[in-house]
């Protein structure tokens, strides 16, 4: 088997984040499940991945993604990186009137500059391998915009053009890099809104439903499981037709 290392889930603890790595765990990887405030989530996660997995390893890594220093922290954390999915952010529903500097200023720290800068870090580690993988959880949002969430839409569009170009960069090195773009996705962030409003959204969506965090966990578990070691810099839509 060719050795491929630890993949380290930024974000492990949300719940596409926990269901990325019930994927990868199955799939064979070891992890390192990263979280900055949910303590107690990691750790059932972990728990229930050595338990179903005791052959693979699992380590919990801390780190605020929203703090300048938060990727140097988690660089000095991980050994033997074979893999990175960034996973980890935070919403933002705000008229642009009302959105402060403090507020992009976290946005882009949680979904650009900290991911980058950690990749970077790491990258050493990444390139020792026959093979590796970075795969970025973006949005819909990122392909076209979203009225009330125009600078969530703004960073989830600029870790788009990260992964376009730093897929050009980092394929002499045999690192694969691509991002999985959701929809509508059934998770807490949505658990508040209201039924009608809910009906309005599924009914623009040619498949009629939300999505699950399993249907983004099965797209990264594809680009991490060597049958898509051809695909490069891709944009991968999982939102049901929603945006096509």
């Amino acid at each position: 088997m060719t050795r491929r290392g630890y993949c380290v889930v930024l974000g492990a603890s949300g719940g596409i984040g926990q269901e990325i790595c019930r994927d990868l765990a199955a799939d064979g990887w070891s992890l390192y499940i990263h979280f900055n405030t949910n303590l107690e989530q990691a750790l059932k996660l972990q728990t229930e991945l050595h338990l179903n997995y005791p052959k693979s390893d699992f380590k919990m890594i801390h780190s605020d993604l929203s703090k300048v220093d938060g990727a140097d922290i988690l660089a000095k954390s991980v050994t033997n990186i074979g893999a990175v999915v960034v996973a980890n952010g935070q919403e933002m529903y705000k008229l642009l009137s009302e959105t402060t500097a403090d507020d992009m200023d976290a946005l882009w720290k949680n979904h650009v500059q900290n991911p980058a800068r950690f990749i970077g870090l790491v990258s050493p580690q990444l390139r020792t391998f026959e093979k590796s993988y970075v795969v970025f959880i973006g949005s819909i949002w990122g392909n076209t915009g979203a009225a009330g969430e125009v600078m969530y839409s703004a960073v989830k569009g600029a870790q788009h053009a990260f992964v376009k170009a730093y897929a050009k960069e980092a394929a002499y090195s045999c690192i694969r890099v691509n991002a999985v773009a959701p929809g509508w996705i059934e998770t807490r962030m949505n658990e508040d809104i209201p039924l009608d409003e809910k009906q309005m959204i599924i009914d623009e969506i040619p498949l009629m439903s939300q999505g699950k965090p399993e249907d983004v966990a099965h797209a990264v578990s594809f680009l991490l499981s060597g049958k898509a070691d051809y695909i490069t810099g891709e944009i991968l839509k999982v939102n049901g037709g929603w945006y096509m």
